[in-house]
């Protein structure tokens, strides 16, 4: 049974399955510094910096949103110069 203790926050997600993902699919460089900071976070968490943990896996979401971002937009790039 995964009991807190009292007066813990919830743990927070710590986006390693959309880091690796969009390290495979998307935009290597920028998905591992996504997983470099999702890493991060459950070790905070056990350790009790629970307000450094929350702000690695916000950093680690925000790596993950630009990987896609950079992933859709080159490859649509890449499809357009290709077509033309």
């Amino acid at each position: 049974m995964n009991e807190q203790p009292y007066n813990t926050p919830p743990k927070p997600d710590n986006y390693l399955a959309w880091s690796i993902l969009v390290t495979i699919l998307c935009c290597l460089p920028f998905g591992i510094v996504a997983i470099v900071k999702s890493s991060k976070v459950d070790s905070l968490w056990v350790t009790g910096n629970y307000a450094e943990a929350a702000a690695a896996a916000n950093e680690a979401k925000n790596w993950c949103i630009i990987a896609a971002v950079c992933g859709v937009v080159s490859g649509t790039g890449y499809t357009l110069l290709t077509l033309l």
